[in-house]
């Protein structure tokens, strides 16, 4: 069988089963065609056609120790073992808890969901509950799940206020969400001007994940915080992303900024579905059965993740994670702009620890409508380009790259000289 005959016929297989093709609308990103993956191991991941690439995807930011840790999967195995669901409270729940309420909210407490989406959607409800007030403020560009409360310029080029991004979300739904730039304090000022005694809460990734990388510029994320303690409203940080990865604390303890509510995926589920709500325990004795606020599940707090989570947060506490995932990013990040500078092509990178992502454009990325600006052409001439040569990083210019635990120097080196290679190429592509 020829290279990516395999891939290739699953795909048409999949073509009939699933709408697009793929069961998550990024997948469909990779050209010609997604390929399928057969197995995964460190920073490599393997396809059904026998080729080896290196993942700087890592389940969107989720496996920041690489795939298949050892200690990961030895805990699983034992698990699996005595059984992986008994709808019951277990130990490892209680152990994951603690974990999390001592480094992200000590003071708070803790419901267990399943995904990114479900936890924002609850903490936008907990935030309405909560105040008594109907109106959310969210960014322009960040994207917190496929939930109707937030299905709003949502990483799209969507950017009226107000209108959803999908269709089949109700305008009287999509109504009671407001938009505003990221890093343009006035336009969040703006709003609560004219209705600061209506918004329950501001919801926001702390760095932007979702279109590309953008970071906080200076005193941004304390404006909000201001505003909200002006206005009485609550503070909701969106870590799906970056809790863990920029430290233990996340974006909270990276930025000095203190949330009311904040939500986890990811990185705390130990590559397996979870979401979290972290909330000051005022607000998180609203949910049932404590208080009349809704949330139910029956794989919430599930074993696999539980003990996936913590076992995770284990190896991040005894080991140098961050510092050589941190490293290995910056490795690669000087090797883009080298590239970039000998061969004479604008782009400009943010970075913020373990994830970054390049722009081919000459100005800074500040917001949404910078990234939407940059040249995504040339981004994926790239993306192709590396793909080819065995590097895999986000097939849109709008997720991030991300670096792990396990990219090491063979994998960083490689990385690196197919950088070298693939900017020549674009140059002569440019040029011809």
């Amino acid at each position: 069988m020829n290279r990516s005959n395999r891939s290739y016929e699953l795909y048409r297989e999949a073509c009939v089963l699933f709408p697009g093709c793929v069961n998550s609308p990024i997948r469909a990103a990779v050209e010609p065609y997604p390929f399928f993956v057969e197995k995964a191991n460190g920073a490599y991941i393997y396809t059904v056609d026998g080729e080896t690439l290196i993942d700087y995807v890592l389940g969107y930011g989720t496996l920041i120790l690489g795939h298949r840790h050892p200690y990961i999967e030895k805990v699983l195995k034992n698990q699996i073992e005595k059984g992986w669901l008994y709808t019951t409270p277990i130990e490892a729940e209680v152990l994951l808890g603690k974990k999390i309420q001592s480094y992200v909210m000590r003071n708070g407490m803790i419901r267990f969901v399943n995904s990114g989406a479900e936890a924002t959607l609850l903490a936008i409800r907990l935030a309405r509950a909560y105040t008594r007030r109907k109106y959310i403020i969210k960014f322009n560009g960040c994207y917190h799940g496929a939930h109707d409360f937030v299905l709003v310029s949502a990483g799209s080029a969507a950017q009226h206020y107000g209108i959803p991004t999908s269709e089949g979300v109700l305008e009287d739904v999509a109504k009671y969400t407001l938009v505003a730039e990221f890093n343009d304090l006035s336009t969040v000022e703006y709003i609560f001007r004219n209705m600061g005694e209506q918004i329950a809460a501001i919801i926001t990734e702390p760095v932007l994940g979702n279109m590309g990388v953008i970071p906080p510029d200076k005193d941004f994320l304390k404006g909000l915080r201001e505003l909200c303690d002006r206005y009485s409203s609550l503070l909701i940080f969106d870590e799906v992303i970056t809790g863990f990865r920029l430290g233990l604390g996340g974006a909270q303890q990276y930025y000095s900024v203190s949330a009311d509510i904040v939500t986890l995926g990811k990185i705390v589920g130990g590559g397996f579905p979870i979401g979290v709500v972290v909330a000051r325990k005022d607000i998180a004795s609203l949910i049932a059965p404590q208080g009349k606020v809704f949330n139910a599940g029956t794989f919430n707090a599930h074993p696999i993740s539980m003990i996936a989570g913590y076992a995770t947060i284990e190896v991040l506490e005894k080991e140098p994670v961050h510092y050589y995932a941190r490293l290995a990013a910056e490795k690669i990040v000087k090797a883009f702009q080298e590239a970039s500078k000998e061969n004479n092509i604008d782009i400009q990178i943010n970075h913020v620890e373990s994830m970054f992502q390049v722009f081919f454009i000459d100005k800074p990325v500040k917001n949404a409508s910078d990234a939407r600006n940059s040249n995504s052409v040339l981004y994926k001439k790239m993306q192709i380009e590396l793909q080819k040569r065995g590097v895999f990083i986000a097939p849109s210019q709008f997720e991030a790259i991300f670096t792990s635990y396990a990219h090491v120097d063979e994998a960083v080196s490689k990385t690196i000289d197919s950088i070298h290679t693939v900017f020549k190429t674009i140059k002569n592509m440019s040029s011809g």
